[in-house]
């Protein structure tokens, strides 16, 4: 079904250039990349192994073949319109599930309960999460959308940044008293740096210090808590242990030492029409993230 879903997908990208007999009108019509467009009408070439347009350096033509699939894609369009307009009233509600995958502790730290406002507004909605790091394909595997910390969402993605934030290196009052404050980050050569496994080194505007200690452990939520436990110093991002820090439980160091960070993304694929209930809550998690901005 997928395959088919796909493939119809293109059907009609390949009827917008031929309308247009221009790549860069029906990209603009369709708000995708010009790119993404030509290598969706290529695929769809070698799907049906026909060739559907001529190209050159300032026009497109349709072959033949061409000429019959614009006829049937047409048909299509209008059927299409037929059943959007048999479901106009039923198209106006914003029900059922949406899938999504995030890392577990911007999961933690915000999605519940952006998830919990959501259906406030609209109780019909459904949210299913995988909460993890894995990257998943979005144009093949079953989810809507995605939220990922990058500086460069995948270009045949749409990404809305929603959340910029830095890394924040922290550890308890008690392990401070413990083992004594460091005054610069090269101090960290003599405590228990806690990390992840690819962590060998945290790096700071100033340095790169080897991060040594006794544990490595790939679970943001499982450092905080040892760190909570005055087990030792931890970098995670800050969004992590912000409300920590605020309470007084973790301790904040080398505020002016820390690196650009990091921008949280919204991505989901590009596509012709995209469901209410998406557009509605894609709307609303970027207003939510931007009335916080406006209170801090």
């Amino acid at each position: 079904m997928n395959k088919e879903h796909k493939k119809l997908e293109r059907l009609m990208l390949f009827s917008e250039v031929a309308r247009h007999l221009s790549f860069t009108v029906a990209a603009k019509n369709l708000q995708i990349s010009r790119g993404h467009l030509s290598a969706q009408i290529r695929r769809l070439e070698k799907e049906m192994g026909l060739p559907l347009l001529i190209r050159s350096t300032r026009s497109v033509r349709l072959t033949a073949e061409g000429e019959r699939v614009f006829t049937g894609t047409n048909k299509i369009r209008h059927s299409l319109l037929e059943l959007e307009r048999n479901a106009a009233h039923e198209g106006k509600t914003i029900e059922g599930l949406i899938k999504i995958t995030a890392p577990s502790l911007f999961t933690e730290r915000f999605l519940l309960d952006i998830f919990s406002k959501f259906r406030a507004l609209h109780p019909a909605i459904e949210f299913l999460i995988d909460s993890s790091y894995t990257r998943y394909d979005l144009n093949s595997s079953n989810f809507d959308l995605a939220f990922r910390a990058t500086n460069e969402p995948p270009l045949n993605m749409v990404g809305k940044a929603i959340l910029s934030y830095q890394h924040c290196c922290c550890a308890s009052p008690a392990y401070f008293k413990k083992r004594g404050k460091p005054q610069a980050p090269a101090d960290l050569k003599t405590h228990q740096c806690l990390r992840g496994h690819e962590q060998l080194t945290w790096p700071f505007l100033s340095a790169y210090v080897a991060a040594d200690g006794w544990l490595q452990i790939n679970d943001n939520h499982m450092l905080k808590t040892l760190a909570l436990k005055g087990e030792g110093v931890i970098r995670v991002p800050e969004y992590v242990v912000d409300q920590e820090i605020k309470e007084g439980k973790l301790v904040a160091i080398f505020k002016n030492e820390m690196p650009e960070g990091l921008t949280i993304f919204i991505i989901y694929p590009q596509l012709i029409h995209q469901s209410n209930k998406l557009t509605a809550f894609v709307e609303f998690v970027q207003d939510y993230f931007n009335n916080k901005t406006d209170h801090q």
